[in-house]
């Protein structure tokens, strides 16, 4: 592969999209059709492709379009469900954190550190007890065989250690800290476009605005967003990866969502924030509210564990009380607290619960925050295979099971699942990525296809300019979107390709730049 070209096979466009639409409706049956293109969904297209499966794999949006670009970005190595007792949830966690920081993915998910502040309003008990829950969380790494230099031991400083680290903390009463680590994901949209890229190299046929009317155990009529046409995809096994919408397509599913809101503030805001923050929620025991500094000139503070009722929206509104309640909880650490006005984006992502209760609405049943973060593999009476709960970190586990029990329930002969060792499009190891002679912010988005990236900007000055004052991503990203990461219009390219478009104010000045990238880019020939 030259510096200058993406991984052979890998580049989603707008003319593979119109060419593979046309073969995937043409009468023939795939192996694998997947409906849904979050980190499940595209998962589940790598898994079964990498597995030799005939794949296609569509979504009424576009990548990343739901959940999956709405998490606190984190690669969680399973410490909460310890204190739930969900001993295999916590394992799997962590297994599938070190794959991804081992193995598939060590450009995109790295080790983050994070300070719990020991205020007045942290008492000694409760210090002991997440002491115990990081030293526990320790164990889950070695359990999972993540080696020590990949994830550093928890340890505890002094308060003036956690002031360096954390300098907008309250210095009055503070006794110190704990310092922990955990994954953390450079972008969960990223990731997502990674595994769709990846699976496509491998001959998935990735499929956006193609909206599924009807969904059975042997295909779906289908409708192309952007013509209006409607068509037929047949396969010999289906897969419903669509989250918190699974049960629109198949009857018998329940989702019982969970809304997770997370705050926008300027970097500055807060000063250098080296680690990010647990802050603990009053009158919780295991619950946090987490500072998640961006590195793009934004941070996140997050997040919110709310049951939502009725329709389930395309994107989810985020209501004032969350705000409130985030900004409160953030307030009883800071010197300054920081205002409404000062909040200049918001997002929520609603969780795919799995609602186990006997009865909807029944007199206590749990919350939200208290259902099982394990996943489910269900089969309908007609074949289609649904793949439901879980969360971001163990995406390629669940995508596992879910091909696992669809060529099962279908007789599919497909080999063992591959997904734990094999690098998506960018991975390379550590010492490799640090060699690349490029900007670590690109090989941290892009790895190894960062010197591509970075040579579209030489060869054009014009494209090495910022997409807008004050943001890291250049105009030759677009660009790298728009050719190969199969982005169709503005919304894709600031919404999910980049993350500019969390802060409304951003977005708007950002429009006639990624309009003209668009308007000028010829559709490159995968």
């Amino acid at each position: 592969m030259s510096h200058t070209e993406a991984a052979p096979g890998s580049s989603l466009s707008a003319h593979r999209r119109g060419r593979e639409l046309a073969e995937a409706a043409d009468g023939r049956t795939a192996d694998v059709l997947v409906v849904g293109l979050g980190a499940t969904g595209a998962g589940a297209a790598l898994d079964a492709a990498a597995r030799g499966l005939d794949v296609v794999a569509v979504d009424a949006h576009d990548l990343a379009f739901g959940t999956s670009r709405w998490s606190s970005k984190l690669i969680h190595g399973g410490l909460r469900y310890l204190a739930s007792a969900q001993f295999d949830v916590a394992h799997e966690s962590a297994v599938e954190r070190g794959v991804l920081m081992t193995r598939t993915a060590p450009h995109l998910v790295a080790a983050q550190p994070f300070v719990l502040p020991l205020t007045p309003l942290v008492s000694r008990a409760q210090a002991s007890l997440a002491w115990a829950g990081f030293r526990a969380g320790d164990m889950l790494r070695l359990a999972a065989r993540t080696p020590r230099q990949v994830l550093p031991a928890p340890r505890r400083i002094s308060a003036t250690e956690a002031r360096h680290l954390a300098p907008s903390v309250r210095a009055a009463g503070l006794r110190g800290g704990l310092l922990s680590w955990d994954g953390k994901v450079t972008d969960d949209a990223r990731l997502v476009t990674a595994l769709a890229r990846t699976a496509a190299a491998h001959g998935a046929r990735v499929l956006t605005r193609v909206r599924v009317l009807e969904l059975t155990g042997t295909g779906a009529r289908i409708r192309d967003e952007l013509t209006g046409e409607e068509g037929e995809i047949r396969a010999r096994a289906v897969i419903n990866a669509t989250g918190v919408w699974a049960g629109a397509l198949t009857d018998g599913i329940r989702i019982r969502p969970s809304r997770g809101t997370h705050l926008v503030l300027r970097s500055e805001r807060l000063g250098a924030l080296p680690a990010g923050l647990h802050i603990p929620i009053p009158g919780e025991t295991n619950r946090f509210v987490l500072v998640l500094p961006q590195g793009d000139g934004r941070v996140y503070v997050g997040l919110t564990d709310e049951p939502v009722d009725g329709g389930i929206p395309d994107v989810p509104e985020v209501p004032e009380t969350d705000i409130g309640f985030l900004l409160d909880v953030l307030g009883s650490v800071l010197d300054t607290p920081v205002s409404r006005d000062e909040v200049v984006g918001a997002f929520a992502g609603l969780r795919p619960l799995l609602d186990t209760s006997a009865h909807e609405g029944a007199e206590g049943a749990p919350r939200t925050s208290d259902i099982s973060r394990r996943h489910a593999v269900l089969t309908s009476p007609d074949g289609v295979t649904t793949v439901v709960g879980g969360k971001l970190t163990t995406y390629r586990r669940m995508a596992q099971d879910a091909v696992d029990a669809a060529a099962v329930a279908r007789g599919l002969r497909a080999a063992p699942s591959p997904t734990a060792a094999l690098p998506l499009i960018g991975a390379a190891a550590p010492e490799r990525l640090r060699a690349l002679p490029a900007p670590r912010r690109l090989v941290r988005r892009y790895g190894t296809e960062a010197l591509a990236v970075h040579a579209l900007a030489a060869q054009d000055p014009g494209l090495a300019e910022p997409v807008l004052p004050g943001h890291p991503v250049t105009r030759a990203e677009l660009l790298w979107a728009v050719r190969h990461e199969g982005a169709l219009d503005e919304s894709d390219l600031l919404d999910r390709r980049t993350r500019i478009g969390v802060v409304p104010e951003d977005r708007v000045r950002a429009v006639p730049t990624a309009r003209d990238i668009l308007a000028r880019t010829a559709p490159v020939h995968p």
